[in-house]
């Protein structure tokens, strides 16, 4: 495989995938999420919650730097990625292991942290 196709792929995951799955998910919890409560159904909405945070870290993330300029290898921002990959991290563990019974955001909520986890890892290597 080549460099170019992993980015690619990468791209597609963090900047397409993770905001459609992401607004889709919300939305058929909203609509669907009287289902009874599970340890499995609730692992998953765990996981999506962590990846939908890990999401609003990466905006809020990208609408400070239009602001405040951070340096190379800046501490701060360092620190950001790390809380942001370790929020996709354990949310997708999360959604992977609330994947093996039915509910509302079985599917959502993994493939949401791997969204998530896609854009951290594409930021980082920006960096």
């Amino acid at each position: 495989m080549s460099v170019q196709f992993v980015f690619g792929i990468l791209i597609v995951l963090g900047y397409v995938v993770s905001p459609v799955v992401l607004i889709w998910g919300w939305t058929r919890w909203a609509v669907d999420h009287s289902e009874p409560r599970t340890i499995l159904s609730v692992l998953s909405l765990m996981g999506f919650i962590l990846a939908t945070a890990s999401a609003v870290l990466g905006v809020s993330t990208v609408a400070y730097a239009q602001v405040h300029h951070f340096r190379y290898y800046d501490p701060m921002l360092l620190r950001i990625f790390r809380w942001g990959f370790l929020l996709s991290c354990v949310g997708t563990l999360c959604g992977i292991s609330g994947a093996w019974r039915q509910s509302s955001l079985r599917w959502y909520a993994p493939i949401s942290g791997l969204g998530t986890l896609a854009f951290w890892i594409l930021a980082a290597a920006g960096e």
